[in-house]
C-alpha cells in the first residue's frame, strides 16, 4: 500500500522593498519550514498573486510604487482567502489600525522583533487552515444547528464549526438587532483587530465576547476574563503583567498576569472604562508592542492574545472629558460590536424565557416549567431596565414560587411598575436657570455623597456601594468635590 503523499508547507509571500530586511524576512520563514517567494514593488507582488495562492501574505506599508493598503484593499475585493499581515513603521498607531479596519488578520511595528515575526505568520497560518478545514459530517450529525442561518454565517465570512455555532446559539433571540450582531461576530472573529463590545449593564456583552473567541482560530487557547473595575489600582499592573518573587511585600513566587495566562487565546477586558489612567498608558504599551515585563524583572516577554473589550460608558465621551486615553480608545475600538437592550428586541422574550428557565431548571434539579401567556404578557410589560441578567432575576424568583407545571401570573411577584415621577427641586435651584451648569450640578452630586456618606458614619466603601461606585471613584469625587471625612471616620474601608 503506497504511503500517502504528505501536504507541501505552507507558502508565504513576502513583500518589502529593501532587499536586506526582505532576505532576513524570508531566512527566518524559512527556516520555520515555509516555502517563500518575494517581491519588492506593488507589480511585482500583483504579479505573484494572480500565478498562486498562498498561505499568508507579509507586505509593508510603504512601498516605491504604492501602499501595502492598495494591495490589501485588491485583495479583499477579489475575496483570496490569503491573511495579510501588514508591517508599518514604529509608532504609526493609525496605519496599523486603518490596516485592521481594511481587513489585514494582523500588523507588525518596525523595527521587527523575529520571535513576534514567527509567531504572527505561524497564527495567519494556522487561522488560514482552520477554516480550509471542512468540519466532519458525523460532528454535524451531532451538532444539527452547526449549519448556520445565514445572519450566523453572512457572506465573506468563514463557514463556522460546531464550537463557534453553539456559542453563537447562547446568544439566544431571532430579532434584526441580535442578527445584526451574530452576523458582526461571525465576519470579525476570523482577524486579529481588537473589538470593542458596547452595551448596557445586563445584555450579555461577555457573551458576545466569548462566541467571539468561540468562532476564532484562537478557540483552542484559553478565553481569560478581567473586570477592570474590580481589581484595586495598586495591584493592576501585577495582575496584568505578572511578578517576580520578591517584587512586592507578599510575593513569595512568581505569578503570570492575565497577559501570560491568555497567551495564544483572548483576553477579555470587562469594564475597560473603569481602568484608572495610570494602567491605561501602559497597558496601551502592551497591546502597541505585544510585550509585558513583570513586576521585578528586567525582561519583556513576547505575548500572543487577541484583546476584545467591552463597557457600558461612552468612552468617546470620557475621551473628551480626559478620563479615558484616545490612543488606546482608538487602539481598542477598531471594530464595535453594540449589544441591543433587551427593550429594543422584546420579540426575543419567548425565546430566552424558555432557554433561561431549561438553565435555572437544570441547576436547580427540577422540570422547567412553561410560561403562561399571561406571564409573558406581564414581562412584556415590564420595563426592564436591568435587561436580561433582570429577567433571568425575575425568572429564578418565579421559579422558586412556582408550585405547577405552568408559571402563572401570580407566581411572577414582579416588583411594581411606579410610574416614573420628577424629584422636587430643591429649594430655590430651579426657580431660574443656572448662571452655571456645572457648578450647579457639583452641588447636587455633593449633596448626595455627602447624605451617603453621613449615612454610613464615612465609610467610603459602604457609601461607594449605595451610590453604585466602587470605591476608587468615591475617593475620585470627594476629592473633585472637596468632601473630607472627620478625623473620627471611619477608614477601616481603605485597603492598606
Amino acid at each position: 500500500m503506497r504511503n500517502p503523499v504528505p501536504p507541501p508547507p505552507p507558502l508565504v509571500l513576502v513583500i518589502d522593498d529593501e532587499p536586506d530586511l526582505r532576505a532576513l524576512y524570508e531566512l527566518t520563514l524559512l527556516r520555520e519550514g515555509y516555502r517563500v517567494e518575494a517581491a519588492g514593488t506593488l507589480a511585482e507582488a500583483r504579479q505573484l498573486l494572480e500565478q498562486a495562492r498562498y498561505d499568508a501574505v507579509i507586505t509593508d506599508m510603504r512601498l516605491p510604487d504604492g501602499l501595502g493598503m492598495e494591495l490589501l484593499h485588491g485583495m479583499k475585493l477579489q475575496q483570496r482567502p490569503e491573511r495579510c499581515i501588514v508591517m508599518t513603521a514604529y509608532g504609526s498607531a493609525e496605519n496599523a489600525v486603518e490596516a485592521l479596519k481594511a481587513g489585514a488578520f494582523d500588523y507588525l511595528t518596525k523595527p521587527v522583533d523575529l520571535k513576534q515575526f514567527r509567531t504572527v505568520v505561524a497564527s495567519a497560518i494556522h487561522d488560514s487552515h482552520h477554516a480550509a478545514v471542512p468540519a466532519r459530517p458525523a460532528t454535524l450529525q451531532r451538532h444539527p444547528r452547526a449549519a448556520l442561518a445565514p445572519a450566523q454565517s453572512p457572506a465573506g465570512a468563514e463557514p463556522l464549526d460546531p464550537a463557534g455555532s453553539e456559542a453563537l446559539d447562547r446568544l439566544v433571540g431571532a430579532s434584526e438587532a441580535l442578527r445584526s450582531v451574530k452576523h458582526r461576530v461571525a465576519k470579525v472573529a476570523c482577524s486579529m483587530a481588537p473589538v470593542l463590545v458596547r452595551g448596557e449593564s445586563g445584555t450579555g456583552k461577555e457573551l458576545v465576547a466569548r462566541a467571539i473567541h468561540a468562532c476564532s482560530h484562537r478557540s483552542d487557547g484559553a478565553f481569560v476574563a478581567v473586570n477592570c473595575g474590580a481589581i484595586p489600582e495598586n495591584l493592576l499592573e501585577a495582575e496584568f503583567f505578572g511578578a517576580k518573587k520578591g517584587s512586592y511585600t507578599g510575593a513569595s513566587q512568581d505569578r503570570e498576569g492575565y497577559f501570560h495566562a491568555a497567551q495564544g487565546g483572548t483576553l477579555f477586558l470587562d469594564e475597560i472604562g473603569d481602568l484608572p489612567l495610570a494602567m491605561q498608558s501602559k497597558l496601551l504599551r502592551s497591546i502597541q508592542e505585544r510585550r509585558v515585563r513583570p513586576l521585578g524583572s528586567t525582561q519583556e516577554d513576547v505575548v500572543d492574545v487577541r484583546i476584545v473589550s467591552a463597557t457600558h460608558k461612552d468612552l468617546a465621551s470620557d475621551v473628551h472629558a480626559g478620563r479615558f486615553r484616545q490612543d488606546l480608545y482608538y487602539r481598542l475600538n477598531v471594530i464595535e460590536i453594540v449589544v441591543p437592550p433587551l427593550r429594543e428586541r422584546r420579540e426575543d422574550l419567548p425565546a430566552l424565557c424558555k432557554a433561561l428557565l431549561a438553565r435555572i431548571a437544570q441547576e436547580s434539579g427540577t422540570i422547567a416549567p412553561e410560561m403562561s401567556d399571561q406571564a409573558l404578557t406581564l414581562l412584556q410589560g415590564h420595563p426592564l431596565a436591568g435587561n436580561v441578567r433582570e429577567l433571568e432575576n425575575l425568572l429564578h424568583r418565579a421559579l422558586a414560587l412556582s408550585d405547577g407545571g405552568v408559571l402563572q401570573f401570580d407566581a411572577l411577584d414582579m416588583p411594581a411598575v411606579q410610574p416614573v415621577q420628577a424629584d422636587p427641586p430643591p429649594s430655590g435651584s430651579l426657580d431660574a436657570m443656572p448662571a452655571d451648569l456645572q457648578v450647579w450640578l457639583d452641588q447636587q452630586e455633593r449633596t448626595i455623597i455627602a447624605r451617603a456618606l453621613q449615612d454610613t458614619g464615612f465609610n467610603r466603601t459602604a457609601a461607594a456601594a449605595r451610590l453604585g461606585l466602587n470605591l476608587r471613584q468615591m475617593r475620585y469625587r470627594m476629592s473633585r468635590l472637596g468632601i473630607a471625612a472627620p478625623a473620627s471616620g471611619c477608614e477601616s474601608d481603605e485597603p492598606a
